[in-house]
């Protein structure tokens, strides 16, 4: 097959490459692509001899990050049923709605999460839901599950592939919205994937590239932003339990990894880890950032003390997931901008009306291409809401352009407040908080006032034996903006909410 089969095509050009490294095993685990294919031929007839897993049928993985992700992906693609990555930072009922909603046949976990599945095995014991088929990666397991590896290798290494599978079937349901509200589960075609991957080739990845992953599995960050293209194009991908600084630099190093990509509150975290001096980071082609503006110190930062070259970026589940790329030699010059559109990928400015506006005129992001997903897994009117009559996705950013079409996120339109009839953006404020040498961390929320409707609130982590006061940073704020944008109080935070994904969970600290 020319789609799906991922593994298959890539071991016929470099069986004996070295696929991936997962080093939350003790040992580490190291897999070439010939090896990687056997285990997902080996899971894949386990489905579907054992498990009885056909085409669209889902199968749910809630576990930390480890090779066990990969061998669920690549054995799905071949048999044409769907990968569902499960957010682990969820409820349990939560999950249960998830369950509900996509209804797998099989669910794989980590020990970490044996309690979420006990309640979840519960649940739907007493229900008509089809999950029958619990494999547990490592711990003894809830009693009715069974051992991934076990279940695994005693499947058939004979290749499987889905002749009827098209390029418009469903990969794998990402769900979006975990850190604002309740997910929704963006459909991932194995068309949008392609698309992706040329995307990605065009901008960044070589043949021999390693990549160090630190985004969790159940992110689009993790599976699809790098892993998969690495994949298709035949590159090192090294996995990563969780996210652990001193340990990032340290593979890093190890590994002569030559790209990395992470969000800036890991770039801050980086930083701080007990081995930043010392380290020695030369390897590196480029990083990466997304997820919010990189401040301008932290650039100057690595670039001074580690010579590292930044290219930034801008994605989402539904739409790509890359979208846009900052060239390094831009990072500075075009400081907060996420850059231009990748070379697949149509973007627009419009107004309320959806009319294109100009350059500097502020407006919601939209973007058309093929790297857009299917909709929304059994949510039509989701679907249908998200795209207007021209074929534009609403992404929900508010947005602006300049004159040399670079693009910049001026906010998210729920993360915009109104004070006193102004917009007051907090992507701005803090960006000119990140200017201040005590600020190591910051997030700016709406809140509630009788006078002015809503005021800005900054909540800020200072940097390890560094001092300020709030009266410092609110003065300090007004030197750069005006007065109805400087938040009316600073809250001085040991720590910030953070997702599984590094971002900051502004909906967290509004409650």
């Amino acid at each position: 097959m020319y789609i799906g089969d991922y593994l298959g095509r890539r071991e016929i050009y470099s069986p004996d490459k070295l696929a991936i490294i997962d080093t939350g095993k003790k040992p580490e685990w190291r897999f070439t692509y010939r090896q990687l294919n056997e285990r997902a031929n080996r899971f894949a007839n386990w489905l579907w001899d054992e498990a009885g897993i056909e085409k669209g049928d889902r199968v749910a993985i809630l576990a930390r990050d480890g090779v066990e992700h990969l061998d669920c992906f690549f054995a799905c693609a071949k048999l044409g049923a769907i990968h569902t990555a499960l957010n682990w930072r969820l409820h349990w009922r939560e999950l249960m709605d998830i369950v509900e909603n996509t209804t797998p046949k099989v669910l794989i976990y980590s020990e970490d999460f044996r309690e979420t599945v006990a309640n979840l095995e519960s649940e739907i014991r007493n229900s008509q839901l089809a999950i029958r088929n619990f494999l547990h990666v490592e711990g003894p397991g809830i009693p009715t599950s069974r051992h991934f590896e076990t279940v695994l290798q005693s499947g058939a290494d004979t290749p499987v592939t889905c002749e009827s599978l098209d390029k418009e079937d469903t990969a794998a349901l990402i769900f979006t919205g975990g850190t604002t509200g309740l997910s929704k589960a963006a459909q991932v075609s194995h068309r949008m994937i392609a698309w992706n991957t040329l995307n990605t080739v065009v901008h960044d990845i070589t043949h021999n590239d390693v990549y160090l992953n630190v985004f969790p599995m159940f992110h689009t960050g993790g599976l699809f932003v790098y892993t998969l293209p690495q994949v298709i194009f035949g590159g090192t991908t090294i996995l990563m339990r969780e996210f652990d600084p001193a340990r990032v630099l340290h593979l890093i190093e190890r590994e002569r990894v030559t790209v990395f990509a992470g969000v800036p509150t890991m770039y801050q975290m980086l930083t701080q880890a007990p081995n930043w001096d010392a380290v020695d980071l030369s390897s590196l082609r480029f990083c990466t950032s997304g997820g919010a503006p990189l401040p301008v110190p932290l650039v100057e930062t690595y670039t001074q003390e580690k010579k590292i070259r930044f290219k930034q970026g801008f994605g989402m589940t539904e739409f790509g997931p890359g979208i846009f790329a900052l060239a390094p030699e831009d990072a500075v010059r075009k400081a907060g901008s996420i850059g231009r559109p990748n070379f697949f990928v149509d973007a627009r400015v419009v107004d309320a009306d959806n009319v294109p506006l100009g350059p500097g005129e502020v407006g919601e992001l939209v973007l058309k291409g093929p790297s857009y997903c299917s909709g929304y897994f059994g949510n039509p009117e989701a679907t249908a809401a998200a795209v207007d009559a021209e074929g534009w996705f609403h992404t929900g950013d508010l947005a602006q352009y300049d004159e040399e079409w670079y693009f910049y996120i001026v906010d998210r339109k729920k993360d915009m407040f109104i004070s006193g009839g102004e917009n007051v953006y907090p992507a701005e404020i803090e960006a000119v908080l990140y200017k201040h040498p005590a600020v190591h961390m910051c997030a700016v929320i709406g809140v509630p006032d009788p006078k002015w409707g809503e005021v800005g609130k900054a909540c800020v982590v200072l940097k390890p034996g560094v001092a300020a006061s709030e009266a410092e940073l609110l003065a300090f704020m007004q030197d750069y903006l005006a007065r109805y944008k400087v938040p009316r109080s600073v809250a001085l935070l040991d720590q910030l909410p953070i997702s599984a994904a590094g971002k900051i969970l502004k909906r967290e600290l509004r409650q």
